[in-house]
This record gives structure tokens, C-alpha cells and sequence, in this order.
């Protein structure tokens, strides 16, 4: 991709009716005709994450959107206090081994540079960031932010090739009273940090006022804007409230000025909604947001489970993956409480890929179910080798199935240790139809 300006982005491509390489790799892993995504792409309905850096690289081009399978992020990143970009790779290798299709380095601490440009190096998955975090680590106080910095760190993460970025342009100054009757506020570490600095210096949010700039920023590179749900509920009881739809509705605008400059966008999401609630939710921002794709975090439909969050989340995922979403940002066990480890991304991404597949094939997308009809069929004919080959998590489910099976008996037993040879439904099925089978036919009297 060249960048000059309008032949940069896969959006300009799209709408000057070129099916670009990118284009034709996103139809092949998804099975669908190039024109069908260049057409989705050119309406803004469908994205391809690929900075032109990344994609000349080690990118392997993923799309989002409607049209698409439901797509998976997972977080990783370190902190101020732990972790560093071995520890960083590591949850990157294991994300992508499990099936994430994104990434996101949400490092706030150490090198952040450094750490990520050794992601970028590894990746063949898209990936996002929060340039706001490294905007901080570059000044003392929050106050200190200018937009100088800002659109310096944005540029620099830019030109070493992150693929999208979470940019909180749409909360307002004057969306901030309207959190004051929240039970747990603003929930959106950026836009914490930026409600601050406005509350601080009475200014509009620099990143709203700058958006333009912002925009020209990423066109140069194809990066695409994951605009940033600031207002998102981070509990029940705030979920679709005034804040939220105030900021939703904002960044309905910015979409569009970001499509004037032939920037890819997607939508970011809540957050803790409830069930009844979800559904709602995902037909607002396709309305305020012109179909622009959906990525959401969770939703945690439930606030009683630290420590189980990837469950109470998967299942908003789920729904809302059913309903419309796009992109769904995983969550570990380790939301609300501390920092993830390998472990903790491996138990959210598989969480996720259950979410996301169920989706699919409550959507009805065409061969979404062939897995599971071919692992059920595996699973009546005792063929553990194919059970465990279909599985979201083969090593899992073999270890399951080892540990308590008496020995001799792996490969060519007709039952598992749940019911043993006696009590196992399906065999005893197999032994009645073959009875059925061999029985004489009945005669009518």
C-alpha cells in the first residue's frame, strides 16, 4: 500500500472498487466471494485491521464484521508493577495457539515501546492498543497530558505498525456530571485519565478536538480506530444509562468523519449489562453507529463471581455475539482482581472461542455447525482420537478423559469413568438398534 492519502487504507481501496490481496485472504479464511467483503468494507460494515507495516511483515489479514465469523480478542500487556516482554510473549504465543484472532497490549508500565514492538514482530494476528496509557508514562500528572503528546504517541505506535487503536474521543466535558449518580463511575482507564484532565483544565477532551488530526495520523498507516466506550457501565446497575448513550451517540459522529478520511472504525462496547438488556444494547449502536461493527467487552452479565469472570462474561458474549457483535474482548478469571498469567489468558480465550462459535451458529452462518455434528458423531462411535482433534482444547479434554480410565482401556474403550461399561447411554443405544436390526419385522394383525 502506498501513502499518499487516499490509496492508503483498505477503505479507499473499497470504495474505488479494488479487491486488494488483503481483501481476497479475508474471503478465502472466511469463505465468502472477494467482492462480498470489498462491498462490506466500502459500506463500513466490515473491517481488515492491517497496518501497512504489520501487513508487510508477519500480518496474516483477519476481517470484522457482520459477514464474518464472530472474531476474538485477547487482552495481554504488563502493569507498572509486574511483567516484561518475555512474560508478554508468552501470553501472546499462547492466545494465538488457543485460537484469539486479535491481540491487545495494554501495557502501562517498563518498556512499553520495546515490549511492543517484540509483539508486532511475533504476531500474525492483528494488534491494538491504548496510546493514552504510553501518553502517561511520558509526564508526572495527568494534568501534564497535551494534545502535542497525544498525537506524538499516537504517530510513533503508527509508524511501528499496531493495527488499531482504542481511542477515547467520545466523552465530552460535558458528559461528566452525568456519572455522578453511578455506582462505580468511570470504568474506562483512558477515560478516567481524560475526564481528569478536562475536569482539571475545563477543556474539551483533546482528542475530540483533534480527531481530524488523529484521523490523518492513521490513514497514512491503515491503522483503524476502535473508538473507545469511556462511559461504559461497570456494573449492572449503571448499564444503559444516560452517560453511555450520550457518548454513544458521539461517537456515532466521529464514525462518520472517520469514514470522511477513509478510516476504518469499529465500536467499542459494554461492559457489565444485564441479560434482558444485551440485546438493546447491540441494535443502539448499530442505529447511532451506521452498522459500523460492534466489539464488545463481555458483557459480564452478572457482578457475584470474581475469580469466574471469563464464565459470567462468555455468556453476554454468547448473546451478543448472537444479536450482531463482531469482535468480542475476552475476559479471565482475573478481571476485577489482578494482573493475567499465561494461564488466565489461555482459560479466557477458550471461554471466548465457545462464545464466539455458539454465536455462529445461532446466527445460522452456513457450515458453522459442521464441527459439532462431526465431534457428536465421534462421540456415539467411542472415536476418542476424533473427539479430542475437534476439540476447542484437545489437551484438555485428553487429559479429562485419561486421568480417571482404567489402564488398558484408552484407545478402544466403549465408555467413559462417568457411566463404565454398564451404564454408558450410547452404548447401550448401539445395542438396541442393532437388536432392532436383527429383529424380526413386526406383523400387522
Amino acid at each position: 500500500m502506498t501513502a499518499n492519502g487516499r490509496e492508503t487504507t483498505q477503505l479507499a481501496f473499497a470504495r474505488r472498487l479494488i479487491v486488494t490481496d488483503a481483501m481476497k485472504r479475508v474471503a478465502e479464511r472466511e469463505g465468502l466471494d472477494p467482492e462480498l467483503i470489498r462491498s462490506e468494507i466500502a459500506r463500513g460494515r466490515l473491517i481488515i485491521p492491517a497496518n501497512i507495516h504489520h501487513l508487510a511483515t508477519s500480518l496474516d489479514p483477519m476481517g470484522v464484521g457482520l459477514a464474518c465469523t464472530v472474531k476474538i480478542n485477547a487482552n495481554i500487556g504488563n502493569s507498572a508493577v509486574t511483567s516484561g516482554a518475555e512474560e508478554e510473549l508468552k501470553k501472546l504465543h499462547m492466545a494465538v495457539h488457543y485460537g484469539a484472532d486479535t491481540v491487545m497490549d495494554l501495557s502501562t508500565g517498563g518498556s512499553i515501546p520495546e515490549i511492543r514492538q517484540a509483539i508486532i514482530n511475533a504476531s500474525p494476528v492483528p494488534l491494538g492498543t491504548v496510546p493514552i496509557y504510553e501518553a502517561l508514562t511520558r509526564v508526572k500528572r495527568i494534568e501534564d497530558l497535551t494534545p502535542e503528546i497525544l498525537l506524538d504517541t499516537i504517530e510513533s505506535q503508527a509508524k511501528q505498525g499496531v493495527d488499531y487503536m482504542t481511542i477515547h474521543a467520545g466523552i465530552l466535558l460535558q458528559y461528566l456530571p452525568l456519572v455522578k449518580r453511578r455506582i462505580t463511575g468511570i470504568v474506562s482507564r483512558g477515560g478516567s485519565i481524560l475526564a481528569q484532565w478536562m475536569a482539571a483544565h475545563q477543556a474539551q477532551n483533546p482528542l475530540y478536538e483533534h480527531f481530524d488530526e488523529i484521523s490523518d495520523i492513521l490513514r497514512a498507516h491503515d491503522v483503524s480506530y476502535s473508538l473507545g466506550d469511556s462511559l461504559r457501565p461497570g456494573c449492572l446497575a449503571d448499564a444503559s444509562d444516560e452517560a453511555q448513550l450520550a457518548e454513544l451517540k458521539t461517537l456515532g459522529e466521529l464514525t462518520q468523519r472517520a469514514w470522511g478520511r477513509d478510516v476504518q472504525v469499529m465500536i467499542e462496547g459494554p461492559g457489565h449489562v444485564p441479560m434482558d438488556q444485551l440485546e438493546a444494547n447491540v441494535k443502539l449502536q448499530q442505529h447511532y453507529c451506521h452498522e459500523a461493527p460492534f466489539y464488545t467487552l463481555g458483557p459480564l452479565v452478572t457482578d457475584v463471581a470474581p475469580g469466574y469472570d471469563h464464565i459470567t462474561s462468555a455468556i453476554g458474549a454468547a448473546m451478543v455475539g448472537w444479536y450482531g457483535s463482531s469482535l468480542l474482548c475476552y475476559v479471565t478469571p482475573k478481571e476485577h482482581l489482578g494482573l493475567p498469567n499465561e494461564d488466565d489468558v489461555r482459560n479466557g480465550v477458550i471461554a471466548y472461542k465457545i462464545a464466539a462459535h455458539a454465536a455462529d451458529v445461532a446466527r445460522g452462518r452456513r457450515g458453522a455447525r459442521r464441527r459439532d455434528d462431526a465431534l457428536s458423531q465421534a462421540r456415539f462411535n467411542f472415536d476418542w482420537e476424533q473427539q479430542f482433534a475437534l476439540s476447542l482444547d484437545p489437551e484438555t479434554a485428553r487429559k479429562m478423559h485419561d486421568e480417571t480410565l482404567p489402564d488398558g482401556f484408552y484407545k478402544d474403550a466403549k465408555f467413559c469413568s462417568m457411566c463404565g461399561p454398564k451404564f454408558c447411554s450410547m452404548r447401550i443405544s448401539q445395542t438396541t438398534a442393532k437388536i432392532l436390526d436383527e429383529a424380526p419385522a413386526p406383523t400387522t394383525p
